[in-house]
């Protein structure tokens, strides 16, 4: 777009865009202009004709340095994307959602939901059994929202019950991990990674067959790329990643497929407002383990993990990583091992440290494309003056002791 770089800056101003999520549409074009180092052309959307051209890596180095600096713009691989278009016929996708979960055609709306895999799990095992009762059910009740919805208007309403697109996720898998005695940042992890986000979208699709079957396929079916493979399918998209960062604070559990963030950490609820929360699974292995106590839960208050406490057992230690000990490729090969068995997209965030480099960041985003995500965002730990999570006890909060801190050693 000839407007590329004032859109990549848009962000770079203190405050500006505060609320908008940015990203830039990547094409397979561009990506291997940027490595092989040649020029790109930038094409007037209305006319379709090149109006300039401009090297590659220069463009791909300013968006890395603005997400170095601010978290913006993220990266949406928008041929990957349309690869994986289940109605092509109907046009092709060129946006998302908010956070990148959901690519839409234009008046879609896609219907959400996520299954809490910290409550999946059954003496130190994943509970297939429940995970698939749980699946058919959310499929069901997602399905029932688009039509006892209210729309916005009638274009959105026809657009969405067209291809009945609905997206069931997953919270609490850094959770789940800790149950099963899985480190994050491992191949196991990973293994496991792929084993349920490939069991949840069988389950969902087999779900959708037989709500196909009983209801109707959804219109555009014999249009998708699904005819011929089903003989039935109520949704066009039945899988798709959420942050769920707002609602797995509900369920009490991490979110989305994220790492924990820290063992304590304080929540930016609203603009004077700050919570402290602290992990509740910790504590409980701490009392169960023999190590608790409240001068070690001051301690992980303070510095938000457990790193280098003498105090905790190494293979608790390995256990409990928080997210910006976790190394962005490991960040990255699991949001990779999820997108494999999903419909739609993962929306996850590449934590980096402070410290972190323009490089950390160019690999990231290198490693998501090679990898075939179909998008990257990165936030490098105090790179804007507000943020939605701190780190321990770095910053005074509100209230007290939080209800999930019932030993109160996390009040200032």
């Amino acid at each position: 777009h000839p407007d590329i770089l004032e859109f990549i800056n848009a962000k770079a101003a203190p405050g500006a865009f505060a609320n908008f999520n940015l990203s830039v549409a990547a094409t397979d074009e561009f990506m291997e202009a940027v490595k092989e180092n040649r020029d790109y052309a930038l094409i007037n959307p209305r006319t379709g004709e090149a109006v300039r051209r401009l090297p590659a890596r220069d463009v791909f180095d300013l968006i890395v340095a603005n997400a170095w600096r601010t978290g913006d713009p993220g990266l949406l691989f928008i041929d990957e994307v349309n690869r994986h278009n289940p109605t092509p016929k109907l046009g092709e996708i060129e946006a998302t959602n908010p956070c990148g979960e959901v690519p839409l055609l234009p008046y879609e709306s896609c219907n959400l939901g996520s299954v809490n895999l910290s409550r999946m799990v059954k003496r130190g095992e994943v509970d297939w059994e429940r995970l698939g009762d749980v699946v058919e059910k959310a499929v069901h009740l997602l399905d029932n929202v688009i039509d006892a919805n209210r729309y916005p208007a009638p274009e959105v309403e026809r657009a969405t019950k067209l291809t009945r697109k609905v997206g069931l996720g997953v919270m609490g898998f850094a959770e789940m991990l800790i149950q099963l005695g899985v480190p994050y940042d491992s191949k196991e992890a990973l293994k496991v990674g792929e084993e349920v986000a490939s069991f949840i979208s069988k389950r969902a699709r087999e779900a959708s067959v037989e709500l196909g079957r009983r209801r109707g396929s959804f219109p555009s079916f014999e249009e998708s790329v699904w005819a011929g493979k089903f003989d039935a399918l109520r949704n066009a998209t039945v899988t798709s990643i959420a942050p769920t960062g707002t609602i797995s604070i509900i369920a009490n559990t991490s979110s989305g497929i994220e790492p924990l963030f820290a063992l304590a950490y304080v929540r930016q609820v609203l603009e004077d407002t700050r919570l402290l929360e602290v992990n509740p699974l910790f504590e409980r292995v701490a009392r169960e383990r023999g190590f608790y106590s409240q001068q070690l839960m001051l301690k992980v208050a303070k510095q938000g993990s457990v790193k280098g406490l003498s105090e905790v057992p190494e293979d608790v230690r390995r256990l409990f990583v928080t997210a910006l000990e976790v190394d962005p490729e490991w960040h990255v090969r699991m949001q990779a091992a999820f997108q494999r068995h999903v419909d739609n997209a993962v929306a996850k965030t590449v934590n980096l440290r402070p410290e972190a480099s323009m490089d950390d960041v160019r690999r990231a985003f290198m490693l998501a494309y090679e990898l075939r995500c179909k998008g990257i965002t990165v936030y490098r730990y105090g790179s804007r003056p507000t943020q939605v999570l701190y780190l321990g006890l770095g910053v005074e909060a509100e209230g007290g002791a939080p209800s999930s801190c019932p030993s109160a050693v996390c009040a200032t």
